[in-house]
């Protein structure tokens, strides 16, 4: 414990992407440090695919270091590290079934965790989402004998099985996935098959064993009052006699205000204002 009260420990983050996706991690990192008394320590996970597409262009050092300022504003004592995947990529995932399929190569690097220099646990989150409260009581389940830790996924569970996962927020007991061998797994089945969301799957597919969160930790929906992390995913919404998709993420502020009547991040979206405008060709660069 720190002399100001504050503890040291600190919260595992992780985020995997791109450049063009460095506005949602920074927001989403924001909501974060804002919301929870504990440091974080950030793992940015990513690697140049410009060879892929000419948009894959990996997060920069020039982010990563803003990122680190901004957290800093609200516990010195955060950091955050870049982590090249490129090396661990290219030697089990390139050229896959899915690298150029509906979601980018980034949403596979979590695959890596277990083959990249990584702590035995972490904290993973999809870009697209906010925290609305104090994430350490989530960082701080015991995940001890389970693979990962998940929030059922609220349109799959009805279509694709009952303990279907949405892996935008994943407590990952990487140690117990080494042992389980179940990213290599995931990592073999996405590389040779094509799938509709293919390292969701995967994971949901293998895991030998795996701990239902509450849906708090994961609101796939509108916020309720007990919601921690709002993840701005792919949504369902039954219009008469039809379902209309919505994608609507936390960077469309319009969207997020008009569209789905959510306005309780905006201290956030004010912090983050601030910071483009000082550093809007850092934080645009994608």
């Amino acid at each position: 414990m720190a002399e100001d009260g504050q503890t040291t420990e600190r919260v595992q983050l992780c985020y995997c992407g791109n450049a063009k996706i460095f506005p949602q991690l920074l927001l989403s990192a924001l909501s974060a440090a804002m919301h929870t008394k504990a440091p974080l320590e950030v793992r940015m996970v990513t690697l140049d695919l410009t060879d892929v597409d000419a948009r894959f262009s990996p997060l920069t050092e020039e982010q990563r270091a803003l990122l680190e300022r901004a957290l800093q504003e609200y516990n010195a004592s955060s950091l955050v590290r870049r982590v090249d995947a490129g090396e661990a990529y290219r030697k089990y995932l390139a050229g896959g079934k899915n690298e150029k399929g509906f979601y980018t190569p980034y949403a596979m690097l979590r695959l890596l965790f277990d083959c990249m220099p990584m702590l035995e646990k972490l904290l993973y989150l999809d870009t697209d989402t906010m925290c609305r409260k104090d994430i350490s009581a989530l960082w701080q389940t015991d995940i001890t004998g389970y693979e990962f830790g998940a929030v059922k996924d609220q349109e799959g569970k009805f279509w694709i099985r009952r303990d279907y996962c949405n892996s935008g927020v994943l407590l990952l007991n990487v140690a117990r996935c080494r042992e389980t061998g179940l990213l290599a797994r995931a990592r073999a089945r996405v590389k040779k098959r094509r799938m509709m969301m293919p390292d969701q799957s995967a994971l949901n597919f293998l895991a030998k064993k795996k701990l239902f969160l509450p849906r708090r930790f994961n609101e796939q929906r509108g916020v309720r009052e007990d919601t921690v992390i709002k993840h701005f995913c792919r949504g369902f919404k039954w219009y008469g006699p039809f379902f209309r998709i919505y994608n609507i993420k936390q960077t469309d502020r319009e969207g997020v205000h008009e569209r789905l009547h959510i306005d309780c991040f905006d201290d956030v979206f004010a912090v983050y204002d601030a910071l483009l405008v000082q550093h809007r060709s850092v934080i645009e660069k994608g």
